[in-house]
């Protein structure tokens, strides 16, 4: 009887050293995961979105002007007629987003530029620009870089103007 009971009391103990060994091991795992993880180095870059009634073109260069990525509504899609839609700009903004996550941008300055004269750049510019705040970039400015007419050339017909 007293052989049973020593056996069962060592057969205990052994247990009991084993949860303490686990329960260590599982603390060391925690702290090594609760360790602070080295802030990554912000980068900001510059997104240009370039829209026309046929397409839409974007950019995004680091601050020097270095291009990081590009892609076009002409790349996501095969139907020619849906390259300037939101819904295509929106996958070309998924695939330039991947590439610029790789290279480390979070932040990013936006350029639009629509058609010289036109009064808005399209709802293809708002997509893009939803889609990346969406993706987890933090958008820092806004700005339209569309060119205005100022006069312009010289219109044709002469001094009178075209006689009908």
């Amino acid at each position: 009887m007293t052989e049973k009971k020593e056996t069962k009391k060592e057969k205990v103990e052994e247990k009991k050293e084993e949860v303490k060994e686990v329960k260590e091991e599982k603390v060391k795992e925690v702290k090594e995961e609760d360790k602070p993880k080295k802030p990554k180095k912000e980068r900001t870059g510059i997104l240009y979105i370039n829209t026309t009634q046929n397409n839409t073109i974007l950019s995004i260069t680091d601050v020097a002007g270095n291009t990081i990525a590009r892609s076009s509504g002409g790349q996501s899609t095969k139907q020619s007629r849906l390259k300037s839609s939101p819904t295509v700009a929106m996958f070309a903004a998924k695939k330039i987003s991947e590439e610029a996550k790789d290279a480390g941008i979070t932040n990013l300055y936006v350029r639009i530029k629509a058609k010289t004269g036109s009064s808005s750049p399209g709802s293809s510019a708002h997509a893009v620009v939803k889609s990346l705040g969406r993706e987890g970039y933090k958008i820092l400015s806004i700005m339209d870089i569309t060119k205005n007419a100022r006069g312009g050339p010289k219109a044709k017909g002469g001094r009178r103007g075209r006689r009908v």
